[in-house]
């Protein structure tokens, strides 16, 4: 049985599955195919349901995403390419694809899915994703909003978001919000999920300030977010944090950062900086390698949808042989021809084009920067109170080995908090059975325990005293 390597790009690790920024580009213009493509894939020992997301995006791409129900797998990234009548969705965190070809009514794709250890027959059919005709009302908030502009100075970025500002003269206490990877609006949109924000208001209608942003080239941001590594991303931060301390509205001695993911660490390393915020929320940062945090996501993503061990083992050992060459290769142009060489020898089907902008992207400036990253690194320097929130259901950053690495890195700071909530994700929505019902449809809700956690650790870190 062939396998089949994709070279994993993290949307900054998270995958997340999640979305934040997962799109695919369509090379070729195509009939529209916005909607949901479902069909049962056959599996050793049974069958899985697959659901693939498409959204039509300007220029003929889309943006794309993967559902395994059974597996738990969710918004897993999709790459579209539509070559006439054949459409391929590539999966490449987990080394899988889909090579179908379009029905002439357009309602139909049947073809192959291809993932490490297996090959079969699978075919898809059309549905069209549900429309919320409910009138869209929005009640006006019990806080002030403004929209707001200020600049990291040192690079002359100019970064755009709200301001939200609980009722009353002030000063409050107030956090400036970091998101996780991969070109989040202000809100960290996913779908009708809308993290960021919802946590923006639950903060600010209990009395706590909150600045969100649009990350860089979102929104309205300039800047490139594809080309910015985690280092540079504190910058961003800090710039938000000395926006706040120009307000009058705002305590310059009760300023936080809540980070989410890779926003996480971000947040963690504003603290290692000369005016660091008063305290740290982070919530399933990484507390592992980036190498070991790339590889443990794969395992996980794989598991999802049904790989057996022994071919888990073989596509991480080719991951490992892949990393091995970047960092041991400066020279991106001659770590590519070799990448593209081993690629072509795990999957003899791979096109040369195909490979080299795979390995262009594995020998890429933020590539590099994610496979070096130590998460333990200047944590010595963290002196302000610290809380570590994981979710024992987080696929993409798991709690305890990310948790745990993160508090021994801290083992200096004696004000330091650590969390495993139960069934909670790496969204950090609660369990789906306590999900609200909308329109006789779980609703995707962020987790009321953790919510009431991060506002009264929050509270009881920047009482007056």
């Amino acid at each position: 049985m062939k396998k089949f390597v994709g070279a994993w790009v993290s949307r900054r690790w998270l995958l997340v599955l999640w979305l934040w920024m997962m799109g695919g580009s369509a090379v070729i213009a195509a009939p529209a195919m916005d909607g949901l493509w479902k069909g049962p894939l056959k599996m050793p020992g049974g069958e899985l349901e697959v659901i693939f997301r498409l959204v039509s995006l300007t220029g003929g791409s889309y943006f794309a995403t993967l559902d395994v129900p059974m597996q738990k797998v969710s918004h897993m990234a999709v790459q579209v390419e539509v070559r006439g009548d054949t459409v391929v969705f590539a999966a490449e965190e987990a080394g899988s694809r889909f090579i179908g070809q379009l029905a002439p009514d357009g309602k139909k794709l049947t073809g192959q899915w291809r993932q490490p250890g297996l090959e079969a027959a699978l075919t898809l059919t059309f549905a069209p994703a549900a429309v919320n005709t409910a009138p869209k009302a929005r009640l006006t908030p019990p806080y002030r909003e403004e929209e707001v502009t200020y600049t990291n100075v040192p690079v002359n970025l100019r970064l755009g978001g709200m301001l939200t500002v609980p009722a009353g003269p002030g000063p409050f206490p107030a956090v400036v919000l970091a998101s996780d990877a991969g070109g989040q609006d202000r809100d960290a949109t996913v779908g009708d999920y809308r993290l960021m924000g919802i946590l923006a208001d639950h903060l600010t209608r209990r009395g706590i300030a909150v600045l969100r942003f649009d990350d860089r080239g979102i929104g309205a941001s300039a800047g490139d977010f594809a080309a910015a590594t985690t280092a540079e991303l504190v910058g961003d931060v800090q710039a938000g944090l000395n926006f706040l301390r120009t307000r009058s509205e705002i305590d310059v001695t009760r300023i936080g950062v809540v980070g989410h993911g890779e926003g996480g660490n971000v947040a963690l390393l504003s603290a290692a900086q000369p005016l660091p915020p008063a305290f740290v929320v982070s919530l399933a940062a990484f507390g592992q390698s980036g190498s070991a945090a790339i590889l443990q996501q794969q395992k996980a993503l794989l598991r999802g949808i049904g790989v057996q061990d022994p071919d888990i083992n073989s596509f991480i050992r080719q991951q490992q042989a892949l990393q091995a060459v970047v960092t041991q290769n400066p020279d991106s142009k001659k770590a590519q021809q070799i990448l593209v060489k081993m690629m072509r020898q795990y999957d003899a089907s791979l096109d040369t084009i195909t490979a080299q902008n795979r390995a262009a992207e594995l020998t890429s400036p933020r590539y590099r920067s994610q496979l070096a990253f130590n998460p333990a690194a200047r944590m010595e320097q963290v002196k302000c109170p610290v809380l570590l929130l994981g979710g024992t259901a987080d696929a993409s950053v798991a709690a305890e080995p990310n948790l745990n690495g993160l508090a021994k890195a801290l083992h200096s700071n004696p004000d330091v908090t650590s969390k495993k909530l139960p069934g909670v994700n790496h969204l950090f929505q609660a369990d789906p059975g306590e999900w609200a019902v909308v329109n006789g449809q779980p609703h995707e809700t962020f987790s009321p325990a953790a919510l009431e956690l991060i506002r009264s650790w929050i509270a009881e870190h920047t009482k007056t005293k």
